[in-house]
């Protein structure tokens, strides 16, 4: 091989040994570093009669955040047009949970939700609420009352029952 020939060669290969990385970068998966396992809280919610496995992060309030030991990130609460997750207050059915206004892979999921406190009317005999279309038609029969807050809360669903 000639000098030419190797000298072109080295050329070629230094030069795709910039742009290769540089697509790569663009293309392929991010450069996350090590996997490592870790134990997290994760909790249960309903979702249409079923159970959905979750966790929480984030929340844009103070109190809630040193109550769950989660972060506090109040820049949340700027966030508009976000699911809702129902949380019961007061009386409840028994085995009662959070229940979810979306999962994935519905077209409106998001991991951000905007919690909305659930009460029972004084008289009414609380029922197990599993889905976010019962929680909204109790109202108008006015056995319940739905209170949106300003509180969002970063709980990702992990894991979709059936």
């Amino acid at each position: 091989m000639t000098r030419r020939a190797i000298r072109g060669a080295l050329i070629a290969a230094a030069a795709l040994a910039v742009t290769v990385p540089a697509a790569s970068a663009t293309t392929s998966s991010l450069l996350l570093g090590p996997a490592a396992k870790a134990s997290q809280s994760t909790y249960q919610g309903f979702y249409d009669g079923h159970k959905d496995t979750y966790l929480i992060t984030d929340v844009s309030d103070r109190a809630q955040a040193g109550a769950l030991h989660i972060n506090y990130s109040p820049v949340l609460a700027a966030i508009k047009g976000l699911p809702a997750q129902y949380f019961v207050q007061g009386r409840a059915a028994g085995g009662q949970l959070a229940v979810f206004g979306s999962e994935p892979p519905a077209k409106d999921y998001n991991p951000l939700w905007i919690e909305v406190l659930v009460t029972w009317k004084s008289g009414s005999t609380p029922v197990l609420l599993t889905s976010d279309n019962q929680i909204n038609s109790l109202p108008k029969s006015g056995k319940l009352t739905a209170r949106t807050t300003t509180i969002v809360l970063n709980a990702p669903i992990t894991h979709v029952g059936k």
